[in-house]
């Protein structure tokens, strides 16, 4: 499923979260105007290879919170784009804390089709700490309301937030995945220029992740979410460069997702060697889809070289009856 995005930075947002600094994450400072969203999507339906397929998403900010004739007016821009010509319906996404019956009766009417709530933990410590303005209870009470409704449910979370630990973000995505949501995103924090996580950073009462123990991290829940047959969206924020220029520090990597996809792999072979019971330096033979080739030999051959300094000669053979993240071992 494909998407047009339209960025919405900071509008509805009754908070400013510690970490948000929504101009740098999205890459613009104000909000599209009705005919800019129709100019917008008319150029994008002209260009869309399987508009059948693509959804228009309103991103950015807190869509249910702005001022309802404000949203009504984008929806209304948008509503022309839909349908058997068009693109196949209007994601948004919004705080837990601003969805009622109400305003799901104003989406559905305006041919909304999914729902993304930015729950970011279920910890009602790590969210206070964060300020964000509302509790785990909202995201399980706005979560039911939306599936009761007929939408789909996306949910967001964040990894390494202030107060948080791995341990913390493992509770969060059980919490989720029992909530369930079609499809779910995770970001790791990164501490970006004017935010209050960025104080806290420099004044030494906040350490962001490594990079390598994001990785870890989120291939661990990537895994966890496909087990449950939980779709996995997004990984990591959208590169650009006004984030690269706001960055001050956190595990931020342009392919964070692959990243965490070759880490699943390269456990994945060695687990697979383990069973194999090949005597040091022996050749193996990787069984694989190709389609998942790249992430077993890693970002500039990382997973490759990996295996070669311990010792093991690989080749490789395509299975297409393999599912994701699965790899066979065999001798020679």
């Amino acid at each position: 499923m494909g998407a047009v995005s339209i960025f919405i930075p900071h509008r509805g947002c009754p908070h400013q979260c510690s970490f948000c600094n929504q101009r740098t994450i999205s890459g613009t400072s104000s909000a599209p105007s009705p005919p800019e969203v129709s100019a917008l999507l008319r150029n994008a339906l002209a260009k869309a290879r399987d508009p059948a397929h693509t959804e228009i998403a309103f991103f950015g900010g807190s869509f249910t919170a702005i001022p309802r004739q404000e949203m009504l007016a984008l929806l209304e821009a948008a509503e022309p784009f839909l349908g058997p010509d068009g693109f196949c319906g209007i994601r948004i996404s919004t705080r837990p804390d601003a969805i009622d019956r109400e305003v799901l009766a104003l989406l559905r009417l305006h041919h909304v089709t999914a729902i993304e709530l930015g729950a970011q933990s279920m910890e009602d410590r790590v969210l206070s700490a964060n300020r964000r303005g509302h509790t785990a209870r909202d995201v399980v009470t706005a979560s039911r309301l939306i599936r009761e409704w007929g939408f789909s449910l996306g949910l967001q979370m964040m990894l390494g937030l202030y107060g948080d630990d791995a341990a913390g973000s493992r509770r969060t995505a059980e919490a989720l995945a029992a909530l369930e949501p079609e499809t779910v995103r995770i970001y790791p924090t990164l501490v970006l220029g004017g935010t209050f996580l960025a104080e806290l950073y420099e004044r030494g009462c906040y350490q962001p992740m490594e990079l390598a123990e994001a990785v870890s991290l989120g291939a661990e829940l990537l895994l966890y979410f496909a087990g449950r047959s939980i779709r996995v969206i997004r990984m990591g924020l959208h590169a650009s460069r006004e984030l690269e220029r706001q960055l001050l520090a956190g595990p931020y990597h342009p392919a964070y997702r692959e990243l965490c996809q070759s880490h699943i792999y390269l456990e994945r072979a060695r687990e697979a060697l383990s069973r194999l019971e090949l005597p040091k330096g022996a050749p193996w033979r990787a069984e694989l889809r190709a389609a998942s080739l790249s992430q077993l030999i890693g970002q500039h051959r990382a997973n490759l070289l990996a295996l070669s300094q311990e010792g093991w000669e690989l080749s490789f053979q395509e299975d297409r009856s393999l599912p994701a993240y699965q790899v066979r071992a065999a001798g020679g």
